[in-house]
């Protein structure tokens, strides 16, 4: 199971110079779900943070919101060519009583690591009823702090600084001054496991809802992310990019603040622009 592995490239220049040199490439291996031994999902992720990833996965389909309901997250059977265990198989035991995803919320194929609801089996299961509301979170952010979050972001992506291949996100809880301090930061290759590796975290960690919190992320702000923190409770999702049409609805609908092109000296607010001061 490796973060990154090395691989020779030929380096092509426009001035008509060619170089063989060696290259760092992130990451990518399928990681299956079972609940319970029962195979559940695949997906395709960095590796690394594989508990967190899916203890987030579950927070993010709605099948548990409190650490408890998990009995044991472990490795599964599986070993690589050379015979080593190989790590992409995680067994989820479910507390008595938690009732695992019905057959509206079965996985038929495969998750890629660019589509975190991919193989979902019906439109009616792609949004889910959260158990936590956001929309009377009093949380306040001061502009001048969340402009720094891209930056703070993009300080402690070691494997971004060698790849350039992978996405991230991080959690930050904001005080009653208005300070961010760090909680937890993620990388991979798929947007959605980043946040999920986050979410994951915060779940095991005992800290659902994430009220007062803010999620940055990397890359752009889809439907799908602000889904993911609004399972979470998460009140503020930051992005470096653009977001959806459809992700700034429902982040209207559930009273989320939702901010966009977040680069250093300004941002655009596509809701919950009352959160910001």
């Amino acid at each position: 199971m490796r973060v990154t592995r090395r691989h020779p490239v030929l380096h092509l220049h426009a001035d008509g110079a060619t170089r063989r040199r060696s290259d760092t490439l992130a990451g990518e291996e399928p990681l299956e779900i079972r609940l319970g031994g029962v195979p559940w999902s695949v997906t395709m992720r960095t590796p690394g943070g594989d508990f967190d990833l899916v203890a987030g996965f579950l927070v993010s389909e709605g099948v548990v919101w409190d650490p408890r309901q998990i009995t044991a997250l472990a490795y599964g059977p599986g070993v690589d060519p050379d015979g080593s265990p190989s790590y992409n198989v995680v067994d989820v035991r479910l507390a008595p009583g938690v009732t695992g995803p019905d057959a509206a919320q079965a996985r038929h194929v495969y998750t890629s690591s660019s589509c975190g609801i991919c193989g979902t089996a019906s439109i009616e299961a792609v949004t889910k009823a959260s158990r936590f509301a956001v929309a009377d979170d009093p949380v306040r952010v001061p502009l001048a702090e969340l402009l720094t979050l891209p930056a703070r972001l993009r300080e402690r992506q070691p494997v971004f600084d060698s790849t350039g291949s992978v996405h991230a996100a991080a959690l930050f809880a904001v005080d009653g001054d208005g300070a961010a301090e760090l909680l937890c930061l993620r990388e991979d290759v798929g947007r959605h496991n980043a946040v999920d590796k986050v979410l994951g975290w915060a779940l095991r960690e005992g800290r659902l809802p994430l009220r007062g919190t803010v999620l940055q992320v990397s890359g752009r702000a889809s439907f799908e992310l602000v889904q993911k923190a609004r399972m979470a409770g998460v009140p503020v999702l930051a992005a470096v990019s653009g977001p959806s049409a459809l992700s700034v609805d429902l982040a209207a609908e559930a009273g989320m603040t939702l901010v966009g092109f977040s680069r250093g000296d300004g941002l655009n607010v596509y809701a919950g622009a009352h959160r910001l001061v």
